[in-house]
Protein backbone atom coordinates (compact mmCIF):
# COMPACT_ATOMS: atom_id res chain seq x y z
CA UNK A 1 0.00 0.00 0.00
CA UNK A 2 1.41 3.41 -0.96
CA UNK A 3 1.42 6.22 1.62
CA UNK A 4 -0.97 8.39 -0.49
CA UNK A 5 -3.86 6.20 -0.40
CA UNK A 6 -3.29 4.61 3.18
CA UNK A 7 -5.56 6.09 5.44
CA UNK A 8 -4.21 8.11 8.90
CA UNK A 9 -5.72 6.64 11.94
CA UNK A 10 -3.59 9.68 13.80
CA UNK A 11 -2.03 12.73 13.82
CA UNK A 12 0.82 14.66 15.20
CA UNK A 13 -1.79 17.63 15.67
CA UNK A 14 -4.62 17.97 17.16
CA UNK A 15 -7.63 20.65 17.31
CA UNK A 16 -6.15 23.51 19.13
CA UNK A 17 -2.06 23.16 19.32
CA UNK A 18 -0.11 25.90 17.48
CA UNK A 19 1.19 25.42 13.96
CA UNK A 20 3.50 26.90 11.67
CA UNK A 21 3.54 26.13 8.43
CA UNK A 22 6.84 24.22 7.19
CA UNK A 23 6.42 24.59 3.36
CA UNK A 24 4.18 25.44 0.40
CA UNK A 25 2.80 29.22 -0.38
CA UNK A 26 2.04 30.00 3.30
CA UNK A 27 5.32 29.23 4.71
CA UNK A 28 6.49 30.57 7.69
CA UNK A 29 2.98 31.89 9.20
CA UNK A 30 1.48 30.29 12.26
CA UNK A 31 -2.06 29.75 13.51
CA UNK A 32 -4.06 27.30 15.25
CA UNK A 33 -5.38 24.13 14.33
CA UNK A 34 -9.21 24.47 13.81
CA UNK A 35 -10.28 21.24 12.07
CA UNK A 36 -8.50 17.96 11.15
CA UNK A 37 -9.63 15.90 8.25
CA UNK A 38 -7.49 12.12 9.01
CA UNK A 39 -9.17 10.55 5.84
CA UNK A 40 -7.99 13.43 3.92
CA UNK A 41 -4.54 14.10 5.31
CA UNK A 42 -5.69 17.57 5.74
CA UNK A 43 -5.96 20.40 8.36
CA UNK A 44 -7.94 23.88 8.38
CA UNK A 45 -5.68 26.03 10.20
CA UNK A 46 -6.92 29.86 11.50
CA UNK A 47 -6.18 32.29 9.31
CA UNK A 48 -4.11 30.50 6.82
CA UNK A 49 -4.89 29.38 3.32
CA UNK A 50 -7.81 31.99 2.66
CA UNK A 51 -10.17 30.84 0.12
CA UNK A 52 -12.80 32.38 -1.86
CA UNK A 53 -15.98 30.71 -1.99
CA UNK A 54 -19.36 31.60 -3.21
CA UNK A 55 -22.49 31.54 -1.25
CA UNK A 56 -26.41 31.79 -2.91
CA UNK A 57 -28.66 34.20 -0.77
CA UNK A 58 -30.96 32.18 1.64
CA UNK A 59 -32.92 33.27 4.43
CA UNK A 60 -29.41 33.56 7.03
CA UNK A 61 -27.71 35.19 4.05
CA UNK A 62 -30.41 37.48 2.18
CA UNK A 63 -27.40 39.11 -0.09
CA UNK A 64 -25.49 35.77 -0.90
CA UNK A 65 -21.90 36.79 -2.70
CA UNK A 66 -18.39 35.44 -1.07
CA UNK A 67 -17.02 35.02 1.21
CA UNK A 68 -13.47 34.26 2.54
CA UNK A 69 -13.15 31.11 4.60
CA UNK A 70 -10.12 28.90 5.61
CA UNK A 71 -9.04 26.23 2.83
CA UNK A 72 -6.78 22.94 3.84
CA UNK A 73 -3.48 22.68 4.12
CA UNK A 74 -1.99 18.78 3.79
CA UNK A 75 -0.53 17.63 7.20
CA UNK A 76 3.15 16.92 6.42
CA UNK A 77 3.21 20.73 5.66
CA UNK A 78 3.05 21.53 9.10
CA UNK A 79 5.24 21.67 12.21
CA UNK A 80 4.25 21.89 15.99
CA UNK A 81 4.91 24.82 18.15
CA UNK A 82 5.45 24.30 22.03
CA UNK A 83 3.50 26.65 23.82
CA UNK A 84 6.65 26.96 26.42
CA UNK A 85 9.16 28.43 23.64
CA UNK A 86 6.98 29.42 20.93
CA UNK A 87 9.36 27.74 18.97
CA UNK A 88 9.03 25.12 16.57
CA UNK A 89 9.71 21.49 18.07
CA UNK A 90 9.59 18.16 17.03
CA UNK A 91 7.45 15.91 18.89
CA UNK A 92 9.11 13.09 20.19
CA UNK A 93 7.34 9.60 20.26
CA UNK A 94 7.29 8.17 23.87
Amino acid sequence: MSISTEKLTKAHVKRGDEVEVVSGSERGKKGKVLQVLLKKQRVIVEGLHMISKASRPNQNNQKGGIEQREGTVHISNLRVVTEAKKAPSKKSKE
